[in-house]
Formats: C-alpha cells, structure tokens, sequence
C-alpha cells in the first residue's frame, strides 16, 4: 500500500496563490495541491474498517474477512457479503477477485430463479 504526504497548505504564500478579479469581489485563492481530489468517503470507510480488523486480525486478516463475505453470502445478506468482499479486496485483491468470481460462477450455473442474484445464498465451491 502507497503512503503518500501531503504538506499542510499555507493560505497566503506568494508562489502558491493566484489572484481573481471578477467585480466586486477580488483578492487572493489559495490553490489547492495536486494530489487534493475529492475523497470518496467510502472508500476511506472501507479501508479504515480494513485497517481495524487488520490491527485485530494480523496476517490472517485476508483470510477472515473472506470468511465472512461466504458466512455472509450463505445466509443471503448481500450488504453484509459485498462489505466483507470489499474488506477482503482492500486487503488481497487476487483473494477476492477469487471468491467473486466463484459467486459469479455459481451464479451463471444455476438454473435461472434457483440463485436470484446477490440476495440468496449458492455455493461458492
């Protein structure tokens, strides 16, 4: 996982502002750094959720949220199911990308109505 740091920006220092003028309103805009995107909050959720059960969980950590995702699947909670997988992925993407791909498999096998999609539980193996 990348680290990346992002210094405090300060609000007026002369290299890193530009001015505006439009009408009644000028001055001075910071401007913002470039690797300032908009965050996707979910993603922070997930990978905050990732590190806690990381912290609790050691080197197996993977392994358990998988674990999970498939007690979640089985008994049809596709909420609970997509968080785990979403977990596991932040944690080892080629272990997920494997158990979705068993899901869309079991998926694609069943007679159609036997798996109704992610809200019934289907076998993984």
């Amino acid at each position: 996982m990348t680290i990346r740091f992002a210094a405090a920006r300060r609000t007026h220092h002369p290299i890193v502002t530009c001015k505006i003028s439009t009408g009644n309103l000028s001055g001075s805009l910071p401007l913002s750094a470039a690797n300032d995107n908009a965050i996707n909050l979910t993603r922070n959720r997930v990978l905050k959720a990732a590190l806690r059960h990381f912290a609790e969980h050691g080197l197996c950590a993977a392994e358990r949220a998988r674990e999970n995702a498939e007690t979640a699947f089985f008994s049809g909670d596709s909420v609970g199911y997509r968080w785990w997988l979403s977990i596991c992925r932040t944690l080892d993407r080629r272990m997920a990308d494997a158990v979705d791909a068993r899901r869309q498999a079991a998926n694609d096998s069943a007679p159609s109505g036997e798996l109704g999609g992610d809200n019934s539980a289907g076998n993984l193996a």
